[in-house]
């Protein structure tokens, strides 16, 4: 049985919640989590990029969980303006004169131009707080995937080891909220966000025997830059599929700012308790 793990965006919050959805699942079923975390593919979108390439380094699941219970951290405190950052998608989401609306690519398009003008950190930095958060900066063995959107083109870039991009950069890529975090330089183009093309990029999955799919937003989240988790997932049939979403607790959790570092210990705990809550769904359709 092939086995994917699909990990999607939320922020600093959805990097600890992730983390604690899965530690919640060791520890009501170790053997099951086990299971999971060796899964054949790992697809991580946004923060689920930084979320699959921790689990696929090697380091203990445990070990991960507890770094976001730990107040010190190198997440760069951002004040984030959510009504001017999405005023901002909005406008470059606006439709032609006829009224009709633009393909999901050229709306990328136009976000990545956002993006790209948009006053931001220094690309740099923001490549160390990666860098410190990642135990290790090397491909795994694992079939792990990467979704980003070329900035320019608005076309979704798959990064996988024989790409031959650092993992850093990739994993960089994929987080670079337009508007909040600069476009990441690989080679000679600049990519976003891998969340502008899906929250989770669960279609990635296909080919798969059973999908694991662990979100931080509510089931029936939709976007506005291409089709929702649920539409997706009910493309991979006849895939067996569970989705682990947020429930009112871990929506509480994350606050009105899900990239504050002060949400990761609350978002952590309150995806165990989601963790634990879903292991036994998630091993009855294991069975």
């Amino acid at each position: 049985m092939t086995v994917a793990l699909v990990l999607g965006g939320g922020g600093v919050a959805g990097v600890a919640w992730e983390l604690g959805v899965l530690q919640g699942i060791a520890d009501k079923d170790a053997e099951l989590a086990a299971r999971i975390l060796g899964a054949d593919r790992v697809i991580g979108t946004s923060a689920g990029s930084s979320v699959a390439a921790q689990i696929t380094s090697g380091t203990p699941l445990e070990e991960l969980y507890a770094a976001q219970l730990v107040p010190e951290t190198v997440v760069i405190e951002v004040r984030l303006d959510a009504v001017a950052m999405i005023a901002g998608w909005t406008a470059a989401m606006r439709p032609y004169a006829d009224g009709t609306a633009p393909e999901p690519a050229e709306f990328r398009r136009r976000i990545g131009a956002m993006a790209l003008a948009a006053p931001t950190t220094d690309e740099a930095a923001r490549l160390k707080v990666h860098e410190a958060r990642l135990p290790s900066t090397e491909w795994p063995s694992t079939d792990l995937v990467i979704p980003a959107v070329d900035a320019e083109s608005g076309e979704l870039t798959i990064f996988r080891r024989a790409s031959g991009v650092r993992l850093l950069d990739a994993v960089a890529a994929s987080c670079a909220v337009p508007g909040l975090w600069p476009p990441v330089t690989i080679g000679d183009r600049r990519y976003i966000d891998g969340g502008m093309r899906s929250v989770a990029n669960v279609d990635l999955a296909a080919g798969a025997d059973f999908v694991l799919v662990i979100t931080p937003q509510r089931e029936g989240t939709t976007s506005p830059f291409g089709p929702s988790a649920a539409d997706q997932i009910a493309d991979l049939a006849p895939a067996r599929v569970l989705m682990i979403g947020a429930d009112d607790a871990s929506i509480e959790a994350f606050g009105g700012n899900p990239l504050s570092p002060a949400t990761r210990a609350p978002s952590a705990a309150a995806g165990r308790a989601v963790g634990r809550a879903q292991a036994a769904a998630l091993a009855a359709l294991w069975s």
